[in-house]
């Protein structure tokens, strides 16, 4: 905990993560206005005490906006990559555990996944079933799978190489024990880590499609169909890009500082080496 708190860029990340999280809690149980209510009459308002942030072109309350759209990225971020963690993870330990053909065709299956970006899913995802939140985490999720997978492979054969395991082999332990006791806890750091940094990528691809029109439907707020919508008034009112955009741009900076944080907590000689 000292380290913890002694570490800049931790610090730093946890403040913007905690920050982002408050916003979507606090979004739960009240904001300034119903997220759906348009007033057209008092569109492009500036800030002021009444609309902090000001109004878009229909006049709705962009603080609102943001802090519902908030909820958006936190549902994605948790689903697509807890999607990834269970389905990546359990293919790389099993890749690591068997060896042979399971292996290769784990990793054969991976790189098979890598051709078809989050993107390119999302596209054919919503060519069948059309656009929308459920698309996204899909897309989203799908690509993280292989991440975690070729991960976890790599780092859990540096374990099974590894003294230990083999005592544990002599013990009689089989394959799946010595993977639950051993290989997982040594490389969960390593997961969390990997986690952490996939979270702000889901994030960005979620506003990416989002803007796309791809991802979260109207009259759902979204931070990345708010970019999308601020396009159309960018010299009447440039600050309707300006708030999404440090908002995405906040939340992805502040994953990535946690995740360099944790990289060096979690494993010292990092820090040392820096």
């Amino acid at each position: 905990m000292r380290a913890a708190l002694t570490h800049r860029s931790f610090m730093l990340g946890a403040v913007l993560a905690l920050a982002l999280l408050l916003a979507a809690g606090l979004s739960l149980v009240w904001t300034p206005y119903p997220p759906h209510a348009i007033d057209v009459p008092n569109r492009f308002q500036p800030p002021s005490a009444a609309h902090w942030l000001g109004t878009d072109s229909l006049g709705r309350d962009i603080a609102t906006l943001l802090l519902v759209g908030a909820q958006n990225s936190i549902l994605v971020g948790v689903v697509a990559v807890g999607m990834g963690l269970v389905l990546g993870v359990g293919l790389g330990l099993l890749a690591s555990a068997r060896r042979g053909g399971a292996e290769e065709f784990v990793m054969r299956l991976s790189d098979f996944t890598f051709a078809f970006p989050a993107l390119l899913t999302a596209i054919m995802l919503t060519a069948v079933y059309g656009p929308g939140l459920f698309t996204s985490i899909i897309a989203i999720g799908i690509f993280n799978i292989p991440v975690f997978a070729r991960l976890t492979r790599a780092s859990a054969n540096a374990v099974w190489a590894r003294d230990f395991i083999l005592a544990a082999r002599a013990c009689g332990k089989g394959a799946v024990r010595i993977t639950l006791e051993h290989v997982l806890p040594n490389i969960a750091s390593v997961i969390i880590v990997q986690a952490t940094i996939q979270f702000a990528t889901a994030i960005l691809a979620e506003a990416a499609l989002s803007y796309l029109g791809l991802g979260t439907q109207p009259p759902q707020p979204s931070w990345g169909r708010m970019l999308n919508e601020a396009q159309t008034q960018m010299f009447q009112a440039p600050q309707l890009a300006l708030y999404p955009g440090v908002a995405i741009a906040l939340s992805v900076l502040g994953l990535n500082l946690l995740g360099d944080g944790l990289r060096d907590l979690l494993d010292p000689r990092l820090a040392r080496q820096r």
